[in-house]
């Protein structure tokens, strides 16, 4: 059968994010900054906190199992984790989310590693394959606890959650182009040893770097601000997109349209923090959601540090908005900690040595739990809510 070219995409699209979060203006007051600097100056107003019971694995499987209902075990294919907080240097985090959702062993396992592109590289690849296996399926899951230490520089920019995406033909969310805009170069932007869980960054630097690579993507695209119902992009922080929305501006004519859409794009991003390979997934999903149902292109920019920029573009299905997750529902669900309680669950963070480790039951959420780390292997659990 010749391999299809076109009608592939995402099929179905969900979220997950730990049950705690904290408030930045609270942040901002105990490190003894004016609360503008990270509401408005950093565009945050909550930021998820991450238990040591969640991880990488347990979120990218909590938002995976969303979607179970629409997985064909027949059709099934691939399974792609994206992630830059890997829990292990060897064994794919995607296997234990394979074990963890009772997913068929007549499929591809994998993982993907480059900074926040991670996701796009699981999305495209994942769509590559459906292209070559006609009628297949193929699980992608963006999953990543964005970690920068207590009192550092990017302390308000942290978060974590999963984005998971059913991909297949026909889909009933957003039809992907075969064809994309690419820009691959070695920089030093921002890196995280294999000896910490902290990211190590050039803020300014980075920022930089981010900017121009989406210039030249975009440049090289030949796509016009005009083709598109809205523009996405990757959110670190949801400042930055502000700023690649201003770089567009520059380039080309920005619809007061676009803009509005835009502001949709970062409601949730606003209220989560950082995802890392989850955060222009996440950014889709506040568009979707937080907007009246409307129809055209989408041009998503994709960028991890290191680097890689990818330019690439969706056509909207009739009827998304009915397969939408309610991603305000489990937001508005979470608790708020205090600025105390948080540094108390950052601190308690699985070891980064040889040593046996339990998690701390009181902040177990979700359905699936890492229970701690017994002779250097990870133990995880489901959990009855």
């Amino acid at each position: 059968m010749k391999p299809s070219r076109g009608n592939i995409g995402i099929d179905r699209i969900s979220m997950y994010t730990p049950a705690y979060y904290l408030d930045v203006r609270e942040l901002a007051v105990a490190r003894g900054v004016d609360p503008d600097k990270y509401t408005i100056g950093i565009g945050q107003d909550e930021q998820a906190v991450i238990p040591s019971s969640q991880d990488a694995v347990t979120m990218g499987a909590a938002a995976a199992a969303d979607l179970l209902t629409d997985i064909d075990p027949a059709r099934l294919g691939l399974v792609i984790l994206g992630t830059e907080s890997g829990v292990d240097a060897s064994k794919a985090g995607a296997l234990y989310i394979h074990e963890l959702l009772g997913l068929p062993h007549t499929v591809r396992v994998m993982e993907i590693k480059e900074a926040c592109y991670g996701g796009t590289a699981g999305l495209l690849t994942a769509r590559d394959y459906v292209a070559a296996h006609p009628g297949a399926q193929a699980l992608v899951i963006a999953s990543d606890v964005a970690r920068y230490g207590l009192a550092t520089g990017g302390e308000v920019t942290q978060g974590g959650g999963a984005v998971a995406m059913l991909v297949s033909e026909n889909p009933r969310i957003l039809t992907l182009s075969a064809d994309s805009t690419v820009y691959s170069e070695s920089i030093q932007d921002f890196w995280r040893p294999v000896y910490t869980d902290e990211a190590q960054a050039r803020g300014k630097y980075s920022t930089e770097q981010y900017l121009e690579f989406f210039a030249r993507v975009w440049g090289a695209s030949g796509l016009s601000a005009a083709d598109c119902a809205a523009v996405l992009f990757h959110l670190p922080y949801t400042k930055m997109g502000a700023k690649a929305l201003a770089r567009l501006a520059e380039l080309d004519a920005v619809s007061d349209e676009l803009r509005a859409r835009f502001q949709s794009s970062i409601t949730f991003s606003r209220r989560v923090g950082n995802l890392y390979t989850a955060s222009l997934y996440l950014g889709l999903l506040s568009l979707l959601c937080s907007s009246s149902a409307f129809e055209g292109q989408l041009a998503l920019f994709s960028y991890g540090s290191g680097a890689v920029g990818e330019l690439f573009t969706g056509q909207l299905v009739e009827g998304y908005e009915k397969f939408l997750p309610d991603v305000n529902a489990l937001l508005d669900a979470r608790r708020k900690v205090s600025v105390d309680e948080y540094e108390n669950i950052f601190r308690d963070s699985v070891p980064y040595g040889p040593e046996d480790y339990a998690t701390n039951p009181d902040y177990y959420c979700g359905p699936f739990v890492l229970t701690g780390v017994a002779g250097m292997e990870r133990q995880y659990a489901r959990r009855e809510e």
